[in-house]
């Protein structure tokens, strides 16, 4: 039950949907489906709905309901693993394994052929490796956040503060950005820092990516 709610819970947490209203109607996500909000015919729910009742309509309530009470948990270690890389003996074994044209069929992970599997991959290696050179850089939340408001002259404290000035909003929305994208923070624990709701972050992350090229800030 907690690895099903974990990973219904995906979308939310990468702020790919804003709220769970959202993610009830997310089309990519087997949650649509046990919520019933979405029925394409192939996707079959009568296992895991009979972990939460014996009658549909009882178990999708509490299913819900379990799902909702998981949302503040973030992310947890204990469902997240080496997989492929792992296994295999890190990423430099990996790559070298692709060279010779050696490749590995699958991860438990990712769904997909080889070369699908390594893309994904390679994706998340990129991703993992920024993150953990930023950190290895001291940038932490608090560090970017003065930076990015030193870049568009807003107070830390103003940025703490949910409002509609122009400068105020594009600063937030960039430090969402970094904060969520870059430094893998999660998008409810921003929020609370930023002073603002999950959903607000969703969109702040949206805005940022579209303002970060314009600007000039040490972290990045």
């Amino acid at each position: 039950m907690e690895l099903v709610r974990y990973i219904h819970l995906n979308p939310l947490r990468a702020v790919i949907v804003s709220d769970l209203k959202a993610l009830d109607r997310y089309a990519y996500c087997g949650h649509s489906r046990l919520t019933a909000h979405i029925s394409d015919g192939w996707q079959t729910v009568d296992g895991v709905l009979a972990l939460f009742g014996k009658d549909k309509k009882s178990a999708r309530r509490h299913y819900h309901r379990f799902i909702q009470k998981g949302i503040g948990q973030g992310r947890r270690p204990e469902f997240t693993g080496g997989g492929l890389v792992r296994s295999a003996g890190g990423w430099g074994v990996l790559k070298s394994m692709r060279r010779m044209k050696e490749h590995l069929k699958g991860d438990e992970r990712v769904l997909g052929d080889s070369d699908f599997v390594m893309k994904v991959l390679e994706t998340a290696q990129e991703q993992m490796e920024d993150r953990y050179r930023l950190a290895a850089e001291g940038h932490t939340f608090e560090r970017m956040i003065a930076q990015v408001g030193d870049y568009y002259g807003v107070s830390v404290k103003e940025l703490h503060r949910p409002g509609k000035h122009p400068h105020r909003v594009k600063a937030r929305s960039v430090a969402a950005y970094l904060a969520v994208r870059k430094l893998g923070m999660d998008g409810t624990a921003v929020g609370k820092l930023l002073g603002i709701g999950q959903s607000a972050v969703s969109r702040a992350v949206t805005r940022g990516e579209k303002l970060v090229d314009e600007v000039e800030i040490p972290f990045l």
